[in-house]
């Protein structure tokens, strides 16, 4: 950013980045403008939380009442809200206020433009701009702030959304900041006290200190984990959700501890109805809040839940940490250890419960959370049975769209078979189009169908269910029945691998006759140390010089273009022709696992091939 001095006053403009998100939310977010007060009040409760675990150690902050008020003038068409918090320094406004948090939040906000869909004002609270919906209702807005540290100076920071924002000293008392916004003329409405008491009801009631309007208290201030389940309405538990959630959907499920023993806490946690943004990406992701003995520690305490479980949100409240407890400590604690093997049973259980008794429920959890959850694959090793038994795949037995546990495969399973069979694909079409299902589709016999992305690092972690060992239909040494009666034999067909192997060379591992398929004529499988098609072409994306291992062709002797290769060769007609066909079988087989460099040759020869196969003769 650049900055221009003067005696008192500093002008900064926006970063680009910064001044296209700014022109998005004023221009662009449409709906339920109402949610720049949640995100302001949201903004003074972490100021609250933040001075209020400081003076746990630092005995010289001064003692003040912790609490929220917002300020209406129906005259200067203004609305403010302030709180005795920690307040700001020159570089929190400077760092803090003009940078955008998620690297993600301009590109989805510009794609739901484009796509012309409406904008949803809900969706900014997890994108971490909160503050800047502010600019949706005001054309200025102005903060006034005093950090809680000695000698700190009183600074204001005034901004109308545009190219740049200004800071310049001011007097100020007290610790704390204020938000003044001067609202738009289409935004009077939020001067009245009735439309504020509305707003706060419906987002912002369970902020855990005082809000007052027009010295009123206007705020349920209460611990709701704390309260008996029974007691609880589910209105109450979506409202508490989407308040600490940002979320404006209600949650799929909930989970009420109240535990005493070995270690003793309170928890309320809920299971999001779908993914928040950036979940899968590996952006900073809120997890579970964390209190001691009722005070606010953490808001995402990621060592109470195994990784699998981080969509899980929610309230953890016990009083067997120190309420000065650091974040090493507190995932080096014997206490988390307990609290985060219990909270992953439980979990489970609920999850457990789904899956037995509300399959649309289960289901709709799976579609959301499924391949996040599948990486406890590689993790959960002291509950595997109850984590094995739900987990969902695609299968050949279930309709698209629909998905099997693993229990229910076995189920299925034919007799004499021993081994649960899968296929690794990106995508499920490319999946069942695969040469390699046709002998198990001709059997009958199921196969999963892996197209997650995480598929292709999790099943690794997945040798055995129910004492049946898991198998991938590419390996090259399954154990199937013979092929056709029809299919070559004897010297025809040791004859025409062994005009394949000369042709083809060091390109291949081996060439083979197959038992697997039915239809097509040749597919090239993985040797007995090479890896699945999918998994190389992961390791072929995160490393460019990977060197992926030599496979083995499978060609179809009884298909009748194997029949007409090895007739021309007895035939001694046409060695021309012969390699041709050889090197077009081999690339196709290339071109179907998706690893065909050099399709322009490819296309030549098929080209040649057509016009020999239409000449009149």
């Amino acid at each position: 950013m650049s900055e221009t001095r003067s005696p008192a006053i500093q002008e900064f403009e926006y970063r680009a980045e910064m001044q296209q998100l700014l022109h998005l939310i004023v221009h662009s977010l449409y709906t339920h403008r109402e949610i720049f007060l949640r995100e302001l009040l949201s903004n003074a409760a972490d100021a609250l939380n933040k001075v209020r675990f400081q003076q746990l150690s630092d005995h010289t902050l001064e003692d003040e009442a912790y609490k929220i008020t917002i300020t209406l003038d129906a005259e200067a068409n203004t609305i403010s809200v302030e709180d005795t918090g920690i307040g700001m320094t020159r570089d929190d406004l400077t760092a803090r206020i003009g940078t955008i948090a998620s690297s993600g939040t301009l590109a989805f906000l510009d794609e739901m433009k484009k796509a012309d869909k409406p904008v949803d004002a809900h969706m900014i609270g997890q994108f971490g701009v909160g503050f800047y919906s502010s600019f949706m209702v005001a054309d200025e807005v102005v903060i006034e702030t005093r950090h809680a540290g000695k000698d700190a100076q009183g600074l204001r920071w005034r901004s109308s959304g545009a190219g740049s924002y200004t800071i310049e000293p001011m007097d100020r008392a007290r610790r704390g900041t204020r938000v003044i916004l001067h609202l738009r003329e289409d935004a009077e409405d939020f001067h009245k006290p009735f439309r504020i008491r509305q707003v706060i009801r419906k987002y912002s009631n369970f902020i855990e200190f005082p809000i007052y309007l027009e010295d009123e208290h206007i705020n349920t201030v209460k611990a709701l984990w704390r309260k008996p389940k029974d007691s609880i309405t589910d209105d109450e538990r979506a409202e508490f959700y989407k308040f600490i959630t940002n979320d404006f959907q209600d949650p799929l499920g909930h989970v009420h501890l109240h535990i005493e023993g070995l270690v003793n806490f309170d928890a309320l946690l809920f299971v999001p109805s779908k993914a928040p943004a950036g979940l899968f990406q590996g952006e900073d992701q809120k997890s579970v809040h964390l209190y001691s003995s009722g005070v606010f520690i953490q808001d995402d305490a990621h060592a109470l839940l195994p990784d699998y479980l981080r969509f899980v949100r929610g309230v953890v409240d016990t009083d067997d940490l120190p309420l000065n407890v650091s974040r090493e400590v507190t995932q080096k604690s014997p206490v988390t250890t307990k609290i985060r093997a219990t909270l992953a049973n439980k979990t489970l259980g609920m999850l457990k419960e789904w899956a037995d008794e509300d399959g649309d429920r289960y289901d709709t959890f799976f579609a959301e959370f499924g391949p996040l959850f599948k990486t406890g694959l590689a993790t959960e090793f002291s509950r595997r049975s109850e984590y094995l038994d739900l987990l969902r795949y695609a299968s050949t037995n279930v309709e698209q769209g629909k998905t099997t546990s693993l229990a229910d495969y076995v189920s299925r399973m034919q007799d004499g078979q021993e081994s649960i069979y899968y296929l690794l694909a990106d995508h499920m079409d490319t999946a069942l189009r695969s040469p390699n299902l046709e002998y198990f589709r001709s059997k009958g016999i199921e196969v999963l169908l892996m197209v997650d992305p995480v598929d292709v690092f999790t099943v690794m972690h997945l040798q055995a269910f129910d004492e049946k060992p898991l198998q991938s239909i590419e390996q090259a040494d399954l154990d199937l029945e013979a092929g056709k009666e029809d299919a070559l034999s004897g010297e025809a067909e040791d004859g025409l691998l062994a005009l394949f192997r000369i042709r083809l060379g060091d390109r291949i591992q081996d060439v083979k006759a197959s038992r697997r398929l039915v239809d097509s004529a040749a597919t090239l499988v993985v040797s007995s140390e090479g890896m699945d098609t999918q998994m190389e072409r992961m390791m072929k994306m995160m490393n460019q010089g990977f060197e992926a291992s030599k496979k083995v062709l499978e060609v179809n002797t009884a298909h009748p273009l194997m029949k007409n290769i090895w007739a021309l060769k007895e035939a001694g007609e046409r060695d021309d022709l012969i390699d041709q066909a050889i090197e077009q079988v081999y690339e196709g087989a290339l071109l179907i696992d998706g690893n065909l460099t050099q399709t322009a040759g490819f296309v030549d020869r098929m080209t040649d091939l057509m016009v020999e196969a239409t000449s009149v003769r």
